[in-house]
C-alpha cells in the first residue's frame, strides 16, 4: 500500500489550512488587500483632486510618447 494516495476518512482534516481555515485566512488576506488599495487609491486621488496646473503651450506640441510632454505644464498650487 506504498504507492495509496487515498485519504481515509479520519485521515481529512476539515479544520487544516487545505479546508475552510485556509479558505478564510485567503478571504480574509485578499478583503484586506483590497480595502488597503481601495482606502489609498481614494486618498491619492482626494489629494491629486486638488493640484491645479498651467498649460505652458499649445496642446498640439505635444508628443505621443515624449519625455519631455513634463515640461508642457507647470503646476499653480493647492485649492487648500
Amino acid at each position: 500500500m506504498a504507492g495509496n494516495t487515498q485519504m481515509n476518512d479520519n485521515e481529512r482534516g476539515i479544520f487544516k489550512l487545505s479546508g475552510i481555515t485556509g479558505m478564510l485566512i485567503a478571504t480574509v488576506l485578499l478583503l484586506t488587500i483590497l480595502g488597503v488599495l481601495t482606502f489609498s487609491g481614494i486618498k491619492v486621488q482626494q489629494s491629486e483632486a486638488s493640484n491645479f496646473y498651467k498649460i505652458n503651450q499649445d496642446l498640439n506640441g505635444l508628443k505621443m510618447n515624449s519625455s519631455e510632454n513634463h515640461k508642457q505644464y507647470q503646476l499653480v498650487g493647492t485649492g487648500k
